[in-house]
């Protein structure tokens, strides 16, 4: 069933909430068991060069170094766009650089795809 505004309003708002009280468990639950994320982050905070991810478990520790490297984080929303399955959550991040997180997202609303963009080069 296609996303309407309400369902994925709904969605960023528990996401962005998530993120910012920093509660790992509450983040991890908007993703699916088979998550594949793509991040130019990844090579930063992992030994992983090619900037992936897949699992949930492999979500969970990067996340958790991701939380730790950057105890001031903090999403202020900016845009929201809807797709048919998927969302565009545009935002300021920490350091006050625009990304946007490309998700796409099952029927129970957990994300089993993840793109992540940003201004600058991390």
């Amino acid at each position: 069933m296609p996303l309407d505004h309400q369902r994925a309003h709904r969605f960023a708002e528990t996401w962005y909430a998530a993120w910012n009280s920093h509660d790992l468990a509450a983040i991890l639950d908007h993703y699916a068991d088979d998550v594949e994320m793509a991040s130019p982050l990844v090579s930063r905070l992992t030994r992983r060069n090619d900037g992936r991810i897949v699992g949930k478990d492999a979500l969970s520790t990067y996340f958790a170094a991701g939380l730790e490297k950057y105890p001031a984080l903090h999403f202020e929303p900016i845009e929201l766009l809807v797709g048919v399955d998927s969302l565009v959550l545009h935002y300021r991040g920490a350091a006050g650089d625009l990304a946007a997180e490309v998700v796409f997202l099952n029927s129970q609303d957990k994300i089993t795809r993840y793109l992540a963009h940003y201004t600058t080069q991390p």
